[in-house]
Order: structure tokens, then sequence, then C-alpha cells
């Protein structure tokens, strides 16, 4: 079982930075992808932003160029740093890892509790 616990959310006027954070703990084989997804009110949530065990990143078209994610594999954390934020960034930002618990076993998806970031205009 892999927990997430998430932190970073808040208020924050257009055009500012933000950073989230998200930290696993728990049991795993591997982790084989960490990302963010948002869920705007009234809206499916999508994904944001995920990165690879082996480094490759990959970005919703309305982010890219102002989101960046990163991991930290000694953590077992990943980052979202935000920048050039939007009105319509204002989203639940949900931590997603994808991870096996054995070798044989498919990836599991695993989800953080969310955390709101809000931008104001």
């Amino acid at each position: 079982q892999v927990q997430l616990v998430e932190s970073g959310g808040g208020l924050v006027q257009a055009g500012g930075s933000r950073r989230l954070s998200c930290a696993a703990s728990g049991t795993w084989y591997k982790i084989d992808v960490m990302g963010w997804y948002q869920q705007a009110p009234g809206k499916q949530r999508e994904l944001v932003a995920d990165i690879t065990d082996a480094g490759t990143t990959n970005y919703a078209d309305s982010v890219k160029g102002r989101f960046t994610v990163s991991r930290d594999k000694d953590k077992n954390a990943v980052y979202l740093q935000m920048n050039s934020l939007k009105p319509e960034d204002t989203a639940v930002y949900y931590c997603n890892v994808q991870a096996k618990s054995r070798s044989i076993f498919p990836s599991r998806n695993y989800w953080g509790q969310g955390t709101q970031v809000t931008v104001s205009s």
C-alpha cells in the first residue's frame, strides 16, 4: 500500500507561483510514475503532468512552459512548480502514483487527498 501526503496549495494571485509537494510512504516494489492531476468544479479529473521512473515527463498542453514536474527518488517525492498562474488553473490538485507491489503485478493507481489551489484575478 502507498500513502500520499500533499502540501503547498493555497491562494495566489494571477501571474504568481506555487510549488506543490507530495510524499509517498508505505511499501511497494517499484514506483513507475508519479504525477499530478487537477479537478475543477464540475469537471473531470485531468492529467496536469507526470514523470516516469526514467525521468521522462509529460504535460498537459495548457501548462506547458509554465509548470515543471520533478521527482526526488531518495525522498519518494514528486513536486509541481507552477509559474505564471492563471485563474483557470484554479482546481483541486491530486498527487498520483502508479506503483507495483510485486514485479509480476501490474501497477496500481494511488491518490492523495487533494490540495486546493485558487488563483485570483
